[in-house]
């Protein structure tokens, strides 16, 4: 270990790669609220997060296994589930009187057609403003989940649409 005066230990959630502190740095000099996305093998958890003085503050949220309230019995670490979830938190968002944010990716790399992607194609579809380049998002077949029928002989794609309509009649 070092002990030279001029040596500085860096702070311990940079040290074990949990936090990118020159890039929260930059969310938090934006004062917009933060779209933060984040996935496990299983499910995606989708939140719109402001910074305050005594710490971050959830304003809304939105998780894939929420989606079977809807009639979604696919699987909720897809695409599509990915999708409707970012859509409903659009809606909350939109309901709650919040219009804009920007995209917290965490630590994940930014994989073209990719399930953060996905998520924010649906809070986007819902109305919610969030700068991106349109060329990341994941095509409309692979949102629909047509890949996935094609493979397990499933009907994704109609539940896809039916929850779908659920989501937005509920925010009409």
């Amino acid at each position: 270990m070092a002990t030279d005066s001029r040596y500085r230990v860096k702070f311990r959630r940079a040290r074990i790669g949990k936090t990118d502190y020159r890039a929260r740095k930059q969310m938090l000099i934006s004062r917009k609220p933060r779209f933060v996305v984040r996935k496990s093998i299983n499910h995606t958890n989708i939140q719109l997060v402001m910074p305050i003085k005594e710490g971050d503050t959830t304003l809304v949220s939105a998780n894939t296994v929420e989606l079977k309230k809807y009639g979604y019995t696919g699987g909720t670490g897809n695409l599509p589930a990915a999708y409707l979830a970012g859509l409903l938190l659009g809606y909350r968002a939109k309901k709650n009187g919040l219009s804009e944010a920007i995209l917290d990716m965490g630590l994940y790399e930014a994989t073209k057609g990719g399930r953060i992607f996905a998520a924010m194609k649906g809070a986007v579809d819902s109305g919610l403003d969030i700068p991106h380049n349109p060329e990341i998002f994941p095509p409309d077949e692979r949102i629909k989940g047509k890949h996935i029928d094609k493979y397990k002989k499933t009907n994704i794609s109609e539940q896809f649409e039916a929850v779908k309509q659920k989501i937005q009649s509920e925010f009409r």
